[in-house]
């Protein structure tokens, strides 16, 4: 039986909310050039997609954080993943924008949470858990607890996984790089060639752009 790591990486690149592209790199808005764009958003309109993966976070969280109170997804791509696991849960959701709105109350925490309340971050795509993190000094500083993360999506990079570690962050993840690399594989998405381009990458990123 595959394991869901699989299962979701092949319907990912299924929908194209995976594209790989080693010959015709794409420019990530950190402004590294990589063969690979997630796009989470695409799996909101795929029914079957969309109930896989929120049953998953939802999964993934009853086993791993018994004490969670309420869910908070970072903005703008775990918004609505965020809210579906939520909802299954019947738990209370936020989400966290990484800077303020500039009109209205300038908020970054769009939601109610309370003094104390043990919160579960979701994340779509994590890479330099720049955002992750972010999100969760943001959810701390308005007296929360935050018991750990889940991603759909794990590139897997080793500073981002030092970074979680150092803050004690304990982290979950759906589907990742290597996984997707072996379901691409696996259908003759691409080539051992193309595989190569891919981990290539993956080891050395900036490197590489």
């Amino acid at each position: 039986m595959k394991k869901v790591e699989h299962l979701l990486a092949r319907k990912l690149l299924d929908i194209t909310a995976i594209k790989l592209q080693p010959d015709n790199p794409f420019t990530w808005g950190s402004g590294w050039v990589s063969p690979i764009y997630t796009d989470s958003r695409k799996i909101l309109s795929y029914p079957e997609v969309r109930t896989f993966v929120k049953t998953e976070i939802s999964r993934v969280i009853l086993e791993n954080f018994p004490g969670v109170e309420c869910l908070a997804g970072v903005a703008t791509g775990a918004i609505a993943h965020g809210a579906l696991a939520a909802d299954q849960l019947g738990l209370p959701y936020c989400f966290v924008r990484l800077t303020p709105k500039d009109h209205g109350l300038e908020n970054l925490i769009e939601g109610t949470v309370k003094l104390g309340q043990k919160i579960v971050v979701i994340e779509d795509n994590l890479s330099t858990a720049h955002s992750s993190l972010k999100v969760m000094e943001t959810l701390e500083q308005a007296g929360c607890e935050v018991l750990g993360e889940v991603a759909i999506f794990d590139f897997g990079f080793a500073a981002a996984e030092a970074a979680l570690r150092a803050k004690g962050v304990k982290l979950f993840s759906l589907t990742n790089f290597d996984a997707m690399v072996d379901a691409a594989l696996g259908i003759n998405f691409i080539t051992q060639e193309d595989a190569e381009a891919l981990r290539s990458w993956h080891n050395d990123p900036e490197m590489w752009s």
